[in-house]
């Protein structure tokens, strides 16, 4: 708690960053040239000119701010923290494999083959991976296998995150009304939202998290929906990066994916749709209609072939109103390379250079994943009263030379170079490109040792392109 100096005049507070460029995304977007950021009890307590700032403000710790550009913590919507993270040299699929062969073949039995240990030791290098990229809310996608492990592994980290295990209601070995999966399917979602309860301090939480394309059924979904609603929790789901969801929903409902889901009742706010590539322009008016927020993942689609600059609508999306959020999926990217290929893409796709700008990109990363999350009043911007997530960038750098436009110039410096220093709720999480919890020394061995040995038990086989000797 704030408490007067004995000088009478300046308020202690838990740490006083100043001297800074704050790109503060409040409602003017103001950009703060020598400002200051005052911190307290998590929260920031308030945001100027460092002139003014410190004259009513002082703390112990003080941070030089001088050459740094702070944003809001970024949140990525939609990212794979076990599963990918410890195999990402693994290429998946042989030559001439489907979209279908590559997930039965080698994606699945490389997530099925993550032991407890294995998936705490992902969850905390994707928590590393995303805080030095400036990360401090994520979505899991869903496919954690072990989610005691994981929440352990995150909770060391200092990172927030929304995460569930893999729920599958669906029993494609019987017919689709198979009472006892569907029963265990929403028995899972309703036991991880009571035992990871969500609350406002709690850095870790468990949503409804349906993995998506057809691998859940209608009660399922509605399930989900009426935990998500009478709980405050959101849902995420995969849905159409290929043509094989449309066509699978058209032969078994008689509607698009988007359609059926909006005739049961399970869209909304608290929704978050991963990719979308193939929506037509009938969905995206449901979408817009229903507030259903989209999660567009820029590199696993260009990845995975999705052909979303010739049919993707995300410009159409943003047009009529629909809540764009960046994710990263299971790609080793960061959030910020995210969105720097959103400001390209659609710009070459549509032939008009002024399609996704550079502002719109970072509010796809700040205000839209809060708003997202359904966190809009606590993140997404620097104000009094929001939850103290910062990311600050070391200036004082070749690729930032000469500075100008701050937005412009943070979505343009090269991918790896990362932040500074990183605050989740006040808490200072990395400094100086270290994490202040975690031995990441200790943890690059780990790794080693544990991606050997999920290769070992999925029985893939790693293979090159080239002879390797």
């Amino acid at each position: 708690m704030n408490t007067t100096s004995t000088d009478g005049q300046r308020m202690v507070v838990d740490t006083l960053i100043s001297g800074a460029t704050i790109i503060t995304m409040n409602e003017t977007r103001q950009i703060i040239r020598d400002g200051a950021v005052a911190i307290n009890d998590g929260l920031i307590t308030a945001v100027g000119k460092a002139s003014d700032i410190t004259k009513k403000y002082q703390s112990a710790d003080q941070v030089d701010g001088r050459n740094f550009v702070i944003t809001p913590g970024f949140v990525d919507g939609h990212v794979h923290i076990t599963g990918d993270p410890l195999t990402q040299g693994v290429r998946r699929g042989a030559p001439g494999e489907d979209f279908t062969d590559v997930l039965t073949k080698w994606v699945i039995p490389i997530f099925h083959s993550h032991e407890p240990k294995d998936e705490k030791i992902s969850a905390q290098c994707s928590a590393m991976r995303m805080l030095h990229s400036g990360v401090t809310t994520f979505v899991e996608a869903g496919t954690v296998r072990h989610l005691d492990a994981v929440a352990e592994g995150i909770e060391s980290s200092g990172v927030r995150g929304r995460i569930g295990g893999w729920v599958e209601g669906r029993n494609f070995a019987a017919n689709e009304t198979d009472t006892a999966t569907i029963d265990e399917a929403i028995a899972t979602l309703e036991s991880q939202s009571q035992k990871y309860k969500q609350t406002d301090t709690s850095r870790v939480a468990a949503w409804p998290l349906l993995i998506g394309h057809t691998v859940n059924p209608d009660e399922v979904w509605l399930a989900a929906k009426r935990l998500a609603d009478e709980n405050g929790l959101c849902i995420s789901a995969h849905m159409s990066p290929h043509q094989s969801d449309p066509d699978w929903f058209l032969a078994n409902t008689g509607k698009r994916p988007i359609e059926h889901l909006a005739d049961i009742g399970v869209l909304g706010e608290n929704v978050m749709i991963t990719h979308a590539a193939y929506v037509n322009e009938r969905e995206v008016e449901i979408l817009a209609d229903t507030k259903t927020n989209v999660i567009f993942c820029p590199h696993a689609a260009l990845k995975g072939a999705f052909g979303v600059t010739s049919i993707g609508l995300f410009p159409e999306m943003a047009e009529a109103g629909v809540n764009i959020m960046l994710g990263t999926d299971g790609v080793l990217v960061d959030i910020l390379t995210s969105a720097r290929l959103m400001t390209g893409l659609f710009k070459d796709a549509r032939v008009d250079e002024h399609v996704f700008p550079a502002t719109e990109a970072l509010e796809m990363i700040t205000l839209n994943g809060a708003r997202g999350v359904n966190m809009q009043s606590k993140l997404g911007a620097i104000e009094p009263g929001m939850k103290a997530d910062l990311a600050c960038f070391d200036t004082d750098r070749p690729e930032w030379f000469p500075e100008f436009d701050v937005v412009e110039q943070i979505l343009q410096a090269p991918a790896g170079v990362g932040a500074h220093s990183v605050w989740v709720e006040g808490e200072r999480v990395i400094d100086a490109y270290r994490s202040t919890r975690i031995d990441e020394e200790k943890l690059l061995a780990d790794i080693r040792k544990s991606s050997a040995a999920i290769i070992e038990r999925a029985g893939v086989k790693v293979h090159s392109p080239w002879p390797v000797i």
